[in-house]
């Protein structure tokens, strides 16, 4: 049986989490909303599939297991581009006439019709991205190219290395359903996470050679990019945005800020954000703000990550901060 569904990534429902479990494998080629499919089932026996997935405005990301061996004829939605990695190394797919190997991932251009065999007991991660916001990462962010060694096999290498890390991101924002509830800049920046995490695992060459800036120009970068996080202190600024910018590539700027403070660029923009909520908290009046406030006022939407990066850079959770500012022992003396 065919399904074609309606048009990919909708917008008025963009953001939202599913989960379903199909004991037929043409209700589970209908779990997949966007995609033209065709699932055949190949092997004898009771037929279980599940599918979790997140859709963010440009971008679905799902996990998909099926018990049975299947012949899947797909077609991605037309503006979009899919890339498929296998959850574990054990059972290899098919692409065509090409393996999907444990150093490999599937990947296909929306619009074509493509083959997939995937052997009983087979989990896949799936990341459907619209294939205009992927070329402008690729452009304005990377400053490499990530599809064209893909365009006639259907498989790009990987790092192995990186494999394991890129996964367990994926299951982690599947395993909060919350995500799908986040403010506009924060899932704007989940999906730049992804994309970014998806170059270093295709180990990318940049279109250019990497020129390393003069060291005054590094010092320049970091600053630069310290000012802007702080002129924007209500949002998490992420790392592609800092790029688009100060117009230099994810590499240039992780080299910069290596140099300049031996962090990683992210490590050092959430440190920024930490410590100015910290001062915020230290200098509130009783009962004038809470942790809540704070934290939102400083871009952190997720309280408990918050308050766990908090301590982790402070030694104390926010609230102790608070109470302290604000205990008798703390109030300066009467003369």
């Amino acid at each position: 049986m065919t399904i074609d569904l309606s048009s990919p990534l909708p917008r008025a429902t963009a953001c939202r989490f599913e989960t379903s479990v199909a004991h037929d494998a043409d209700e589970q080629a209908r779990s997949l909303h966007g995609w033209t499919q065709t699932y055949d089932q190949l092997t004898a026996g009771r037929f279980v599939g599940r599918l979790t997935g997140l859709h963010l405005d440009d971008m679905h990301v799902f996990c998909e297991t099926t018990s049975q061996t299947l012949r899947q004829t797909c077609e991605v939605p037309p503006d979009a581009c899919w890339f498929g990695i296998p959850a574990e190394d054990q059972r290899v797919g098919r692409i065509g006439p090409q393996p999907i190997g444990g150093d490999s991932l599937a990947f296909q251009r929306g619009g074509v019709d493509f083959e997939l065999l995937t052997p009983g007991g087979y989990a896949i991660f799936g990341v459907v991205v619209r294939g205009e916001v992927l070329h402008r990462h690729a452009e304005f962010v990377e400053h490499a190219d990530l599809i064209d060694q893909a365009a006639h096999t259907g498989i790009i290498p990987i790092d192995t290395r990186s494999k394991t890390r890129f996964c367990a991101l994926l299951a982690g924002m599947l395993d909060d359903a919350a995500n799908a509830a986040l403010p506009d800049r924060a899932r704007h920046n989940l999906q730049a996470s992804v994309l970014s995490s998806l170059f270093d695992l295709c180990g990318t060459a940049s279109l250019e050679p990497v020129a390393i800036p003069a060291r005054p120009r590094r010092q320049w970068i970091v600053s630069e990019a310290r000012d802007y996080v702080l002129a924007n202190r209500d949002r998490p600024i992420g790392v592609p945005e800092l790029c688009e910018h100060l117009h230099v590539s994810r590499r240039t700027l992780q080299y910069c800020f290596q140099d300049v403070l031996g962090l990683a660029p992210a490590s050092y923009l959430r440190a920024i954000r930490l410590n100015g909520a910290r001062r915020d908290l230290c200098g509130a009046a009783p009962g004038e703000r809470t942790v809540q406030d704070v934290a939102a006022a400083w871009g952190f939407w997720h309280l408990s990550q918050f308050a766990t990066d908090y301590r982790k850079l402070f030694g104390v959770r926010p609230s102790e901060t608070l109470k302290t500012v604000h205990s008798p022992a703390s109030a300066p003396l009467a003369h």
